[in-house]
């Protein structure tokens, strides 16, 4: 999913107003020096989006059949706390995690589904669920820091998370509410006419759900018990037609997917709801809403869109990052398309380009002899690695700032197209 996992969200989060934990309240860790840890993909400041990235990276090359870099396996493990979580960036994880370390579900999450997805992992990964667990809210869900109000976006990444770690997340609960039952509030009824059966990222500050296309493609994902990846050709094969009261979180699914089918219809992706920026398409968003498509078994509108990524995505990709090629390598995968030929780009392969050479010799050139790798202060400006420039996140504090936006997943808030 797209940046949901990052400052963006903390910004939000903020904004919306929620219990935040100690460290949430604490300064963010400075920025980490150009030189990288060679193990890690992409080039720019990986301050809010280090795990992210690299989980995203990680599951897209075994989704492809490449298998990751050792490093880059291990730089992922030992990012991990003591208790559990895992945080964005740790550039010397020599020392131990703190109040003042910022940590948070969506990386911890994204995680768990990467290291699962390797195998051999469990002893992480379970100290990951424990902690996930442990931050469970009372409505069920969970907000992007442990004690923040619970949003979909964060929900179901958690979601995923549990159900790749082979739990069954209805039965997580806390208080007798499920992480279901937190989703189902915040779907959004049939007779909403702003966004019928879309999901909202979280109440607004006046308690009234918005419709939200970033969350409502994650909402369809997390009602469905789906994780990052999706298998081609699973889901009920419910058409995503129509919208019906949702009481069960397959139905909200259903609704969700309708939602997105419709919010596609015209150009077959999304756009933008920056500031100044509403007539631009959004990649990332697109790339999930297929995801979400794909897993509700909605195949029509989800290769429609597609092929509109194939044809208009590549050049976003280049100057995104690995999290942006692991989005559209994740986006094939779910429809069965070949990724390796991506409207006639090797998406496997240039994702292999930002990181550490993997099994099959895919490898990027750009670390020195120290191990490190220089992130050049032009890539420091324009791109994050992260799949949103460095511009994003100021913008999503903007936005933020007047109350209309969040992060992530926190994400920034997305609104109807």
């Amino acid at each position: 999913m797209n940046f949901r996992r990052g400052a963006a969200a903390l910004a939000a989060v903020a904004v919306i107003g929620s219990a935040a934990p100690a460290a949430a309240d604490s300064s963010p860790s400075p920025s980490p020096s150009a030189k990288l840890p060679a193990a890690l993909f992409g080039d720019g400041d990986p301050q809010y989006d280090g795990v992210w990235r690299q989980s995203l990276a990680l599951l897209a090359q075994d989704t492809a059949g490449v298998e990751p870099a050792a490093s880059a396996v291990e730089w992922l493990t030992g990012q991990q706390c003591a208790d559990g979580s895992f945080g964005p960036y740790r550039a010397d994880t020599s020392k131990a995690c703190d109040a003042k370390t910022m940590v948070d579900t969506n990386q911890t999450a994204a995680a768990v589904q990467a290291l699962t997805a390797l195998g051999g992992h469990d002893a992480v990964t379970t100290k990951a669920v424990d902690w996930l667990k442990s931050v469970q809210n009372k409505d069920g869900g969970w907000g992007y820091t442990a004690g923040g109000a619970s949003d979909t976006n964060s929900t179901s990444v958690v979601i995923g998370a549990l159900a790749a770690a082979g739990e069954k997340p209805a039965e997580v609960t806390k208080d007798g509410k499920s992480p279901y039952d937190a989703l189902l509030k915040l779907a959004l009824p049939c007779d909403d006419k702003e966004g019928p059966g879309a999901f909202a990222f979280q109440p607004d500050k006046k308690g009234t759900l918005v419709p939200n296309a970033d969350a409502t493609a994650a909402g369809v994902l997390g009602a469905l018990g789906a994780g990052l990846v999706v298998e081609p050709g699973k889901g009920d094969g419910t058409t995503a037609d129509g919208c019906a009261k949702a009481g069960t979180p397959e139905q909200a699914a259903a609704n969700g997917a309708a939602y997105l089918t419709e919010a596609l219809a015209e150009d077959g992706h999304l756009v933008s709801s920056l500031p100044g920026a509403e007539d631009q398409p959004d990649y990332g968003n697109t790339a999930d809403a297929v995801v979400a498509l794909s897993a509700q078994g909605a195949t029509a509108p989800a290769k429609k869109s597609l092929a509109w990524l194939e044809e208009n995505a590549a050049e976003w990709a280049a100057q995104s990052g690995p999290a942006a090629y692991a989005q559209l390598i994740l986006a094939a995968h779910a429809t069965g398309a070949d990724p390796r030929a991506f409207g006639g780009t090797d998406l496997v392969a240039k994702l292999g380009a930002t990181g550490p050479e993997a099994s099959d010799g895919t490898r990027s050139d750009r670390a020195g002899a120290d191990g490190t790798k220089d992130a050049t202060a032009d890539e420091k400006k324009d791109e994050s690695g992260s799949g949103f420039g460095i511009w994003w996140f100021v913008g999503v504090c903007l936005v933020a700032g007047i109350g209309v936006g969040f992060l992530v997943s926190g994400r920034a808030k997305r609104k109807q197209p």
